[in-house]
């Protein structure tokens, strides 16, 4: 029987893998929500071949929901490994290939992934955020270095993730993509959700995009976690502050409410702190600190200490934040009015 609170964590990628990595050790209910947009390497091969999901964030969701058991590492490593050479299968990993064949076989995206999921032992369940694959758009600022003034839209998830330029917003093409039924229903029943880390612009914000899924986002009783990341992403959100990626957030989804926002410690340190404040409780949002980085320097956030950050936070282990911005003298948030604040502003620090 699942133990735990029922937690969803929406992202893609090696944010979402590490976010996932940690929550398993923390809840037996789990499930992934997994952006759809990629069009490079082998998932874009395979989208374009075939007619599918991009499968590259599912797969990766997947091996990081597998068990430290032989078993789980095994097939772990099994379906992340990656074909050498020049061949026709060069590039594919085979997770990839095995996702396609298992839609191929049984024309059923949801399906096929549980049947992934059942190999693997994973201890939770990956899903699509949309029933569509998904092209990102984004107008970029000084994407041609001769122009560095001139904002210009390009296309694509992988043009998105490389540009020479700066993000300023992106939007998604459908415009109005369906979102998958499960993954609704799965915010809607959640106790958590939680939304990052991860590329800011092609991994995080498509999912607050899809209307159904930013319609249940708005409407469940859920909390709600935004992890924020260790650094900016070379490319994407070059010279980002922390408080920066609060604020792209807000302007891309001006409706939505967080309850915590949690940062690393020495990440927070680099930038500023009042004004991370800010942006957070302008989200109606408490700030937590923790040391949750890897010792050895580089971004990627430790699974361990991570795991342990969420459990205090779900449990409720938060130490009582000072009055902040964007909360009035009585304590009432002044967004997201018609639901529950717990986390109105203000700072805490976990040991």
């Amino acid at each position: 029987m699942a133990t735990g609170p029922r937690a969803v964590a929406l992202g893609g990628g090696h944010g979402l893998a590490a976010s996932l990595s940690a929550l398993r050790r923390v809840t037996g209910d789990l499930t992934a929500i997994v952006t759809v947009a990629d069009d490079g390497g082998s998932s874009g091969r395979l989208r374009r071949d075939f007619g599918v999901l991009p499968p590259g964030d599912l797969r990766m969701a997947l091996a990081a929901l597998c068990g430290d058991d032989d078993w789980g590492t095994t097939w772990s490593k099994v379906v992340q490994h990656r074909f050498g050479g020049d061949h026709e299968l060069a590039g594919h990993a085979v997770g990839n290939l095995l996702i396609v064949a298992l839609w191929d076989l049984l024309g059923d995206t949801v399906a096929g992934l549980e049947w992934v999921g059942r190999l693997l032992g994973t201890g939770g369940r990956v899903l699509p955020m949309a029933a569509v694959p998904l092209d990102i758009v984004a107008e970029v600022l000084g994407a041609d270095p001769a122009k560095p003034d001139e904002v210009s839209t390009i296309r694509g998830q992988e043009a998105c993730a490389s540009t020479l330029g700066q993000v300023q917003s992106i939007t998604l093409l459908p415009a109005d993509p369906p979102a998958v039924p499960e993954a609704v229903q799965a915010v809607l029943d959640a106790d958590w959700v939680v939304v990052g880390p991860g590329s800011w612009f092609t991994s995080v914000l498509p999912h607050l995009l899809v209307p159904e899924l930013a319609t249940a986002l708005h409407e469940t009783t859920a909390r709600r976690l935004l992890v924020l990341n260790l650094a900016p992403q070379p490319g994407e959100t070059a010279g980002f502050s922390p408080h920066k990626h609060l604020e792209v957030l807000t302007g891309h989804a001006p409706a939505l409410t967080v309850d915590i926002v949690l940062a690393d410690t020495k990440a927070v340190a680099a930038g500023n702190l009042t004004d991370l404040e800010k942006a957070a409780a302008l989200l109606g949002a408490r700030l937590v600190m923790a040391d949750v980085a890897a010792a050895d320097g580089t971004p990627r956030h430790e699974p361990g200490l991570l795991a342990d950050t969420y459990a205090q936070i779900f449990a409720g282990a938060v130490p009582a934040a000072k009055q902040s911005w964007g909360s009035d003298a009585d304590g009432d948030d002044r967004r997201g009015e018609g639901r529950a604040q717990p986390g109105s502003g203000g700072q805490a620090l976990l040991p």
